[in-house]
């Protein structure tokens, strides 16, 4: 059964918290980007972690690859859990249980007690499924793209800020506290561990799965399927090729990202004169803050595409920013020059990102039953993306080769976008509910100009009966 009384719209209603659709709204990409900041706080320090703890170029490499590897399994698991017993029970358990590796971190002492911790706090991308999940729920098909793309873009950003404000903190702790480099950084992990348990249980309290209440609820009303099939509609989902054809997608532009994040300030700091930790974590932060609107420009343009195109629109606007990612990326790799390679890097961000909307504008139609194993499976390709991409980091192929032979991967590929179809009855289907999402907020429009004027027409009709009484 379809989920009932989903938001038509968002900017609208922004601030208005009292709505359960925009509070989860709200709740679902604040809690993402506390997710990933502490998911890549470690990064913009890993060049005083590779000096105190001595790591080689390899194992720098196997601290990338085990800060993206499990979250290809939780992001499996946790979209399996949506179904079975909601987002909200399952995103409070990830951010409780998340909170202890990132906090612990602080005790490596050796590259195998790092490594172990690093694995740990990958389980935490696990998030993003829960996030775009729990946005689905609560939003129309005419906004939902938007909607995703929005949460999901400014939960990004904390892969940005992180990159700027791990830095300062570590210096905080030295200047303010008199701590060692080594004690700086275990304090800051810390801190942003704290952060996320509290944050767990915020979200316990403040959401509810769906508009109308909690899917044990609803099931119990008989409004939902029973939680045993979950199972099957999964493995029906994994049968759709073209759930596998998002996850390659979903690989070639989240899963590059991720390796980004994980590499840029490392890049910049070895490879550009002049640039020292704090440098390049400000560089490296412009690249993540484009997602303040670079990914919800992508699902802005998807829902627009899909409201004249239908979902045909919405699967062509996505083969266009991956062809442009591709090409940004190449371009990309051959500057070698700070002021050509600062731009032309925001210009790749702004194309991954978009890339990153467009996809998950197009994931929530293709199986709304199993919504969840949908949203996992795509979302565990950003990650398969990201291993991948990564082996090259470990590699003995110099990063800027490496960025150019994945921005050629990329624009190669593109085109897959072009082979994901739909029936003409799943067309029209979703063009009806498009139409019938637009009435709503037209309807709901009107209510509100009508509700204007006849109060305004009471305020004129009150300044009359009180002019005439003082004649």
């Amino acid at each position: 059964m379809e989920i009932q009384n989903k938001a038509t719209r968002l900017w609208g209603n922004f601030f208005d918290v009292r709505r359960v659709q925009i509070r989860t709204f709200h709740m679902t990409w604040f809690a993402f980007f506390a997710c990933f900041f502490a998911w890549f706080g470690i990064a913009p320090l890993m060049i005083i972690v590779r000096e105190e703890l001595q790591l080689t170029r390899e194992q720098v490499g196997w601290t990338i690859i085990a800060g993206v590897a499990a979250t290809i399994l939780a992001r499996f698991i946790v979209g399996w859990l949506c179904d079975r017993i909601g987002p909200r029970l399952t995103y409070t358990w990830l951010l409780l249980l998340g909170a202890f590796p990132v906090a612990g971190i602080g005790l490596a002492d050796d590259f195998e007690s790092f490594l172990f911790f690093r694995l740990l706090i990958s389980l935490i991308g696990g998030s993003f499924v829960i996030t775009q999940y729990h946005t689905t729920q609560m939003f129309a098909p005419n906004v939902v793209g938007t909607a995703n793309a929005t949460t999901a873009g400014w939960g990004n950003l904390g892969g940005g800020v992180t990159q700027l404000a791990m830095p300062l903190m570590f210096s905080a702790f030295i200047v303010a506290f008199g701590f060692t480099d080594a004690q700086a950084w275990r304090a800051a992990m810390v801190v942003v561990g704290v952060v996320i348990f509290i944050i767990g249980i915020m979200y316990y309290y403040l959401t509810q799965d769906a508009p109308d209440g909690n899917f044990k609820d609803l099931r119990a009303q008989g409004k939902m399927a029973p939680s045993s099939k979950v199972s099957g509609l999964y493995l029906e989902a994994m049968k759709d090729y073209r759930v596998w054809l998002l996850f390659f997608i979903y690989a070639i532009c989240f899963g590059i990202e991720i390796a980004v994040n994980s590499t840029i300030a490392l890049y910049f700091y070895d490879y550009f004169d002049g640039v020292d930790l704090v440098v390049a974590g400000a560089i490296a932060a412009s690249f993540g803050l484009m997602n303040v609107f670079a990914r919800t420009l992508g699902g802005i343009f998807g829902d627009n595409f899909g409201s004249i195109w239908g979902l045909k629109g919405r699967t062509f606007w996505l083969f266009m920013v991956l062809l442009g990612e591709g090409l940004a990326l190449m371009l990309f790799s051959r500057m070698d020059v700070l002021f050509l390679a600062i731009p032309m890097l925001i210009i790749f961000s702004l194309f991954v990102q978009m890339a990153e909307g467009a996809t998950y504008s197009v994931v929530p139609f293709i199986n709304k039953k199993a919504l969840g194993a949908v949203v996992g499976v795509v979302g565990a390709g950003g990650n398969a993306g990201a291993v991948a991409v990564t082996f090259m980091f470990k590699s003995e192929i110099p990063w800027n080769d490496v960025f150019l032979i994945v921005g050629a991967v990329v624009t190669a590929t593109s085109v897959l976008a072009l082979f994901i179809r739909f029936s003409p009855e799943k067309e029209a289907e979703e063009k009806a509910l498009f139409e019938k999402a637009n009435m709503d907020l037209l309807q709901i429009r009107a209510d509100r100009a009508n509700e204007a004027l006849a109060h305004s027409a009471e305020v004129i009709s009150e300044y009359n009966r009180t002019h005439n009484n003082k004649i």
